[in-house]
């Protein structure tokens, strides 16, 4: 992008120069006004003032031909100074140069940009950097940055690194603050692994790599994730509050929601299809974005009224065994009570 551009390239022959009793300055002031133009005097029009340039044409000026054939004066005095032709001091031809200088900060700039196929962007410009410090041989006083759509992934990679944390830590104080327990609160919060690995699968099923739009999709799966895990386990609760057995809480609470939790995975999911298969502007996007929720929803999904109840019968045992002292000493002081009563009236007790 920077070269390409034509340049007259000019040699000067130091021995011939000096042969002819000549400095580097005067062939170089003969080329100058010949190429370049030379101020030779003013014209005045009125109260304006106008420079009158003395140089070549166009098309002369393109035909070394006749730049090579312009007279320089040799040293002397007088009208008849002898002179040489051009091309006996310098040697003419083409090459290229810049087109443009960019700058950037008072330095200059040259961009080279590349497309990414076939590959994520992150590993591809791991494997561009080791390439460009094994191969490259960097001038002196140049560097290399790497910049565009790569600058602003790690940018974005910053703050998801500082957002992700924050979103799980806040998304298990809710999930506290709602179940009004830790045991409840872990039960629901395991249901996000499994909505992790079905997005991760999902991508690796689809050769999708991994990039910010997925990342998002990560941890909008993981919201509509814990919703669903939160339904089953407030039905769970309602029955365990109500004094029932946790076996038998788990087995009603989840059957109950079922059909809730179905709705809740399978409608999103629907909604994410015309993403997953888009093929227009922005699909880059817009995909791994959609591949993730629908994979994870349907993991989570599906595993979630299978594992969720599991792991809440593993961390609800303790509460079990106070339930069942408590049914055992509710029993006892019901027996005593009958007893005091038959007592009372002369009754023998059975």
């Amino acid at each position: 992008q920077t070269a390409g551009f034509p340049v007259l390239d000019l040699q000067f022959d130091r021995d011939a120069i000096a042969r002819y009793g000549l400095s580097l300055e005067d062939v170089s002031d003969t080329v100058a006004a010949a190429m370049g133009g030379r101020e030779a005097g003013f014209v005045f029009e009125g109260d304006r003032r106008y420079d009158i340039v003395v140089r070549l044409d166009n098309m002369t000026r393109s035909d070394l031909d006749a730049v090579g054939a312009l007279p320089v004066l040799l040293p002397g005095e007088g009208a008849g100074r002898a002179s040489v032709p051009l091309r006996e001091l310098v040697r003419f031809n083409f090459s290229e140069g810049l087109n443009q200088v960019s700058r950037e900060n008072g330095q200059r700039r040259v961009v080279v940009q590349a497309n990414v196929r076939g590959n994520d962007l992150g590993s591809f410009v791991a494997e561009a950097q080791a390439k460009v410090r094994e191969q490259v041989e960097i001038p002196a006083g140049s560097y290399v940055e790497w910049g565009g759509q790569f600058e602003n992934l790690q940018a974005a990679s910053q703050r998801l690194s500082l957002v992700i944390p924050i979103i799980f830590v806040a998304i298990f104080g809710i999930l506290f603050l709602a179940l009004g327990g830790v045991r409840q609160s872990i039960a629901v919060y395991s249901a996000i692994p499994l909505a992790l690995a079905g997005g991760i699968f999902a991508l690796m099923l689809t050769g999708l790599p991994f990039s910010v739009s997925a990342a998002v999709g990560f941890i909008v799966l993981s919201g509509v994730t814990v919703l669903n895990g939160l339904v089953v386990m407030s039905s769970i609760n309602q029955r365990l509050d109500a004094g029932m057995v946790v076996d038998r809480a788990i087995a009603e609470g989840t059957m109950e929601r079922v059909r809730a939790v179905l709705m809740t995975g399978i409608v999103p999911a629907i909604g994410f299809v015309p993403m997953a298969i888009a093929t227009g502007t922005g699909a880059e996007v817009q995909k791994p974005l959609a591949i993730v929720v629908i994979g994870g929803l349907i993991t989570s999904t599906l595993l979630t009224l299978f594992v969720l109840p599991a792991i809440s019968h593993l961390l609800l045992r303790g509460r079990h065994k106070q339930h069942v002292v408590g049914e055992y000493s509710d029993v006892t002081a019901l027996g005593e009570r009958r007893f005091e009563s038959d007592d009372e009236k002369g009754a023998a007790p059975v």
